[in-house]
């Protein structure tokens, strides 16, 4: 492949994905225009509010042989840790027959995994290098993760997981009772077995994380157009201008990283991607009493407990619905509950505190995979989303991805899984 000459670059989104992939173009020698109608880590991000992990280990998609029977047990329980809303049924019924159908066999899933593997091995040594060019290098943590069961035999039941991951080159450790107890103190006595992801690691604030990586972008020379994409001036199968609601950006080629405003502007770049919204939840509790060294997750709850300089956060639950649904609150009370279960001690404490709760729409296909490379209506249109609950994760690699596609170099890894025409 033949290097591209220095080209002006508009990143559709400031999100980690769009800035990662801005840095790493303008690391090309390219410009970049970042496209943004508000401000990068803000509260209304699904980069802000994610539950912080970085790990190799998230490998696996949602969809599972055998997922299909818990379906109408999403239907009836509200308050489960996988809801689909009734009323937003109807429009998601396509996208959730291809969900099934995309984890109705493990040799699918070992696919899959193989195919999210580049995108998330590297994460931790990747984004330390952006913390410290963004000087920020305190904003990433390298302890580890620990995954904490009932008991062994519980751990047991993900064992094909935990061995895909291991065949990977994935390194974890098993940690037992008098151990765990020793590495955490404060946890409730139920949880008696641990495995520990020795390469894990987290960012420490999400927020700040992404207005530092922006800040860098800038510094480097990278314009800011306050504006909402709308569409593309492609002439002669050529992109002459990204469309916005505030006049057109001129430029040679662009990327759409605007998480789940980016269907709208693919299926103007000519693919239909099924992307929907993920819903994640968090909620933050002030002066815990508690603070962990590596982040937590409960195999009984599955979601992220991290501590932040704004407090304790837990981070997680699925909730399928459109993206103008309200909240459903019910959804962040029960993290809260996962948090008196874990630190019993300490549970009056939460009580009179002034919890954070926020809500976000992560960008899911359903067969686990991101949307990345060109489009089909125009290649100089480039596609960098729908990472769902691991965009943090798989960003350094994605934008490596995108920089190479855009650059005209020979990408880092074989990026024909990612591609949008696999929806048809």
């Amino acid at each position: 492949m033949a290097r591209e000459a220095s080209q002006t670059v508009a990143v559709i989104g400031a999100g980690i994905i769009g800035l990662c992939a801005a840095l790493e173009i303008q690391r090309c020698g390219h410009r970049v225009v970042l496209i943004e109608p508000e401000e990068p880590g803000g509260r209304q991000a699904a980069s802000y509010g994610n539950g912080t992990w970085l790990s190799p280990a998230s490998i696996m998609p949602i969809s599972v042989p055998g997922l299909w029977r818990k379906v109408p047990g999403f239907l009836l329980d509200p308050t489960g840790p996988f809801v689909i809303r009734w009323r937003d049924l109807p429009g998601l019924a396509g996208w959730l027959l291809r969900f099934i159908l995309a984890g109705r066999s493990w040799a699918q899933i070992e696919a899959c995994v193989a195919a999210r593997y580049p995108l998330c091995k590297d994460t931790v040594t990747d984004h330390a290098a952006l913390a410290g060019e963004a000087g920020v290098p305190q904003l990433i943590r390298r302890e580890g993760l620990i995954f904490v069961y009932r008991d062994r035999t519980e751990f047991l039941t993900e064992a094909r997981e935990w061995e895909m991951r291991a065949a990977l080159g994935v390194r974890f450790s098993l940690i037992e009772e008098d151990e765990l107890r020793r590495l955490l103190p404060q946890l409730g006595a139920a949880y008696r077995f641990g495995a520990r992801l020795d390469d894990g690691g987290q960012v420490a604030d999400p927020g700040a994380y992404c207005r530092a990586l922006a800040e860098l972008a800038l510094h480097r020379g990278a314009t800011r157009v306050t504006a909402r994409a709308t569409g593309f001036t492609i002439t002669s199968g050529r992109l002459r201008a990204v469309e916005t609601d505030r006049g057109p950006v001129a430029c040679d080629r662009a990327v759409i990283a605007a998480g789940i405003g980016s269907r709208d502007l693919a299926r103007q770049a000519g693919d239909a991607v099924p992307l929907i919204s993920e819903r994640g939840y968090h909620v933050v509790i002030p002066d815990p009493g508690v603070e962990l060294a590596a982040g937590l997750m409960p195999s009984d709850g599955k979601m992220g407990v991290v501590s932040t300089p704004q407090g304790l956060r837990l981070a997680g639950q699925v909730e399928l619905a459109s993206v103008s649904t309200p909240p459903d609150w019910r959804r962040a009370d029960i993290l809260l509950g996962f948090a008196r279960a874990m630190f019993p001690a300490l549970a009056e404490r939460f009580e009179g505190a002034e919890i954070d709760r926020w809500m976000g729409h992560r960008p899911s296909t359903p067969d686990g995979l991101p949307c990345i490379g060109a489009a089909s209506a125009c290649p100089d249109v480039v596609h960098a989303f729908g990472h769902a609950h691991t965009g943090l994760i798989q960003a350094p690699a994605t934008a490596k991805l995108v920089a190479a596609l855009i650059d005209g170099r020979i990408p880092p890894f074989d990026p024909s899984p990612y591609s949008a025409k696999r929806f048809g």
